[in-house]
């Protein structure tokens, strides 16, 4: 009996409901990472566990992570560092589409987003900073320094950027926050090709004067200093 030509063949069905279920099981782990980012989990700029770590948090196999992490990825939320492991490189696929946009972007165009950014930034965190943001700014300050002296350059960057977000905390301004975060990406690559790879004694910049005049509550000279180091005034 020949069958019908309305009936499917007999493996579409198997296939098709295992091609749906791995993919539903993609977009669970996509999801309960997503949720672990949002909630701060993972701050921005910090690691992630392992391949192997997440497949068993997840209760799912590894290309299942796999798939997952490549997608936020994609998404501009992750990044993966050779040698390194993957990192939370913003919050949401917005920050990261414009994470995306910075990645094409000239040097000089995005250090003039910075100068956008920090200036106003300084200027608001003067008259909004609180003394537990000074005790941060001091801390984080005290480790850029160090990571300068020990020569590390990947080091001094992330302690770089870790003192414009303490900066970026104090002007208590959350949108102006995440839109900072969205250009992490863009923003380590800038500091990196200004400082590096040796870490000069010629291309350091002190940003002593920049914490002290947040913590006089001075704004004007708050922002003269951010612009100085910008290259403008």
């Amino acid at each position: 009996m020949t069958p019908s030509a309305a009936s499917p063949p007999a493996s579409a069905g198997p296939l098709g409901t295992s091609r749906r279920s791995r993919q539903t099981l993609v977009r669970q782990a996509i999801d309960s990472l997503r949720e672990q980012i949002a909630a701060g989990d993972w701050p921005l700029g910090t690691r992630i566990p392992t391949e192997p770590r997440l497949a068993e948090a997840l209760g799912v196999g590894r290309n299942t992570v796999r798939e997952a992490v490549r997608a936020l990825v994609h998404a501009g939320v992750l990044e993966c560092r050779q040698g390194s492991g993957t990192y939370v490189i913003s919050t949401d696929e917005l920050a990261g589409a414009v994470a995306r946009r910075c990645a094409t972007a000239e040097w000089r165009e995005t250090v003039e987003v910075r100068r956008a950014f920090e200036v106003e930034a300084a200027r608001l965190a003067a008259q909004r900073r609180t003394p537990t943001d000074v005790a941060s700014l001091d801390a984080a300050l005290a480790d850029r320094e160090a990571a300068w002296r020990g020569g590390d350059l990947a080091r001094f960057v992330d302690a770089d950027l870790t003192l414009h977000r303490a900066i970026m905390a104090a002007a208590h301004n959350v949108m102006l926050s995440e839109l900072y975060d969205s250009i992490g990406a863009a923003m380590r690559a800038t500091v990196a090709e200004a400082v590096g790879p040796d870490l000069h004694p010629d291309r350091h910049v002190d940003h002593t004067r920049l914490v002290a005049a947040i913590r006089d509550g001075d704004p004007e000279r708050a922002a003269r200093e951010a612009a100085a180091y910008l290259g403008t005034d």
